[in-house]
């Protein structure tokens, strides 16, 4: 094969090229065998002839399917109307017919010249009509296999540019998340950290190791790999500890933890706004205890993380937004939609004075 066909051939996905190519050399090879089947052991048609025959029209018709495959490739904006696709390629057929006599038959006259022999056949004009049916019957099938092949690839490429802008948002995403935990979250845990000092130097020193592997593993998160939930839950609890240390003793983290659960791989700083959240607008306003749980569980094969927090009675009513719908839920839901599409959830849902987030994913990532 050329240099210029190996080009045209690799403009097409791997995976599309390969059953193509297999169907045109199995259908090649029926024609060869069904040839040589029907003239096997007459007395007039020698065993190579039937070879011959069908053997040129395969050379020149392959030939003819690499024009093709280049010439589709730039009919992709017609997808979306097949009649004119299908009339872009149609339109060359009384020119593709003449063609094909001309080399096909050239190509048997050589090979029986070669043998000794003369290629008998009928007249031009008639050969020319019967080709041209034939080539028209020909095309049909195989345009129709072509068209099937290149609406898939379109489809594949877009999926793909849709992809990119996912991740792309899922990126942004992230960048905004780890953004928004400063300054506000460092000179709040500074001072809770300057004023342990005096009174319990060991608490603030474990503070500052807290803050420093949470700072440190925020920098090191990658918005386009997952990571273990038991490392999104390492990074939260260094999280819960800072926090639980500044609104001490309004407030208690709660886990519940399945082993299962933690093997299975999330986004990155997935759960950190739901639990930022949850200080936020459950533990800052409310004047009672407030106890936070966080469960993790696997139900037939779906990760199920859930965040609950409530205060005890007689305090002020809990909540991650006024409506559910603050930014860091939509942050959450879009990550999780651009990440797994419709494999994955957020809803929320209070119960009593009590707000409850749950997200839900699926198995596979899209």
């Amino acid at each position: 094969m050329s240099t210029h066909q190996n080009k045209v051939l690799q403009q097409w996905p791997v995976g599309l090229l390969k059953p193509l190519l297999a169907a045109w050399g199995l259908f090649w090879l029926l024609m060869i065998l069904v040839a040589v089947h029907d003239n096997f052991g007459g007395p007039v048609v020698r065993w190579w002839q039937p070879l011959v025959w069908e053997g040129s029209s395969a050379l020149v018709l392959t030939a003819l399917l690499v024009i093709m495959l280049r010439y589709s490739r730039r009919q992709q904006a017609l997808l979306a109307t097949p009649w004119r696709w299908f009339w872009q390629h149609l339109q060359w057929l009384p020119l593709l017919s003449g063609l094909f006599v001309l080399l096909t038959y050239g190509l048997r006259h050589l090979a029986y010249g070669l043998a000794g022999l003369t290629y008998e056949h009928e007249g031009w004009l008639m050969i020319w009509a019967y080709e041209t049916l034939k080539l028209a019957l020909f095309l049909g099938l195989w345009l129709g296999v072509l068209f099937g092949l290149q609406f898939f690839a379109g489809w594949h490429e877009q999926q793909g540019r849709l992809l990119a802008a996912q991740r792309t948002l899922a990126e942004a995403r992230l960048l905004q998340l780890k953004s928004q935990l400063q300054p506000h979250f460092l000179f709040n845990t500074l001072n809770t950290i300057s004023a342990l000092i005096p009174t319990d130097p060991e608490r603030a020193d474990v503070l500052v190791n807290r803050l420093a592997d949470l700072l440190r593993g925020y920098l090191s998160l990658d918005a386009a790999t997952l990571v273990p939930l038991r490392e999104e839950v390492r990074l939260l609890q260094h999280y819960a500890d800072i926090m639980t240390s500044r609104f001490a003793p309004r407030v208690a983290v709660r886990w519940q933890l399945a082993i299962a659960a933690l093997e299975r791989s999330v986004p990155p700083l997935l759960l950190q706004p739901l639990l930022e959240n949850a200080f936020r607008h459950g533990v800052e306003p409310s004047l009672a205890p407030v106890t936070i749980d966080i469960d993790a569980r696997v139900d037939d094969d779906v990760l199920v993380l859930r965040l609950r927090n409530a205060p005890a009675a007689g305090g002020h009513r809990a909540g991650a937004a006024t409506d559910g719908n603050g930014i860091g839920l939509r942050n959450c839901r879009e990550r999780l939609r651009a990440q797994y599409g419709l494999a994955a959830s957020l809803t929320t849902e209070q119960q009593g004075d009590a707000f409850i987030v749950t997200i839900r994913i699926g198995a596979s990532p899209l």
